[in-house]
This record gives C-alpha cells, structure tokens and sequence, in this order.
C-alpha cells in the first residue's frame, strides 16, 4: 500500500500532540488504571462520513503504528493511518469551548461540531446519518 510506505520511508509524523494536549492526555491517564496509551482512530458515521475517536489502550494491537509524541505513547491502527496522517490533536480551554480539537489536513469537509469530516478520496457511509450533537448537518 502507497501509504504504508510512505510512513515507513519519510517518517511522516502520523499524528501529533499540542502540548497542551499532552498534558491533559497524560492527567487524564494518571486517573485511570491499566492504560499505558493513547489510540487516536476514525470510524465511519458522524454527519459528515467519518468521526474521530480518542481513547485510552493497555497497549498497541499487531499491525497498530506506535511512536511517542510530547511524553505519550499513541497508537494508530492501520485503517486509520492514512485518514490522520498529518493531524494534530490540540487541547482547548476558552469561554466558548472546552475539549480536544483535531486539525486534520485531509479533511476536505467537516460539520459544524467539528467531531466528523469527510475526505476527498472517499465518499461519506450510508449510515452517516447525523453525529446527534445538535450540529445541524
């Protein structure tokens, strides 16, 4: 696959950290038990064909990307890669929002809420039937 190679021949940083979202990541892993990752993943759905997902792992599963980033070990499964490649997940804190943020530079569309997107090679699921935040799309 063109894009497995290009992460392994360029070393394209596939995801990155803010530093601010580092430091809420690795708060936000203190608390838990039994976690020692990130896993930054898309899926389909959301209003827009694909959603993102960030959550906590015990570790990366066979064929998963791992690196370090800002002090926190993410993984990224190999579905998703090409989707993220380039992306970089921020952490807000202002009187009008509140939460983690993904810049991605292969989004060609996202909805209003900001949490689903579409790419330019794809087109959205069928069931990307609305991402139920009030967004509207």
């Amino acid at each position: 696959m063109e894009v497995q190679e290009r992460l392994d021949q360029e070393h394209v940083e596939l995801v990155s950290l803010t530093p601010s979202a580092a430091a809420k990541i690795s708060a936000l892993m203190a608390e838990e038990t039994d976690v020692s990752v990130l896993r930054v993943a898309i899926e389909g759905g959301g209003c827009s064909g694909f959603q993102y997902g960030l959550g906590f792992d015990r570790g990366a599963q066979e064929g998963d990307h791992e690196f370090d980033c800002e002090g926190v070990k993410v993984v990224v499964d190999p579905f998703s890669a090409p989707y993220l490649m380039g992306a970089q997940v921020d952490y807000l804190e202002t009187i009008q929002e509140s939460g983690f943020k993904i810049e991605n530079p292969n989004a060609v569309a996202s909805c209003g809420c900001g949490h689903s997107f579409q790419v330019a090679e794809g087109e959205a699921p069928e069931d990307a039937a609305g991402c139920g935040s009030g967004c509207g799309h």
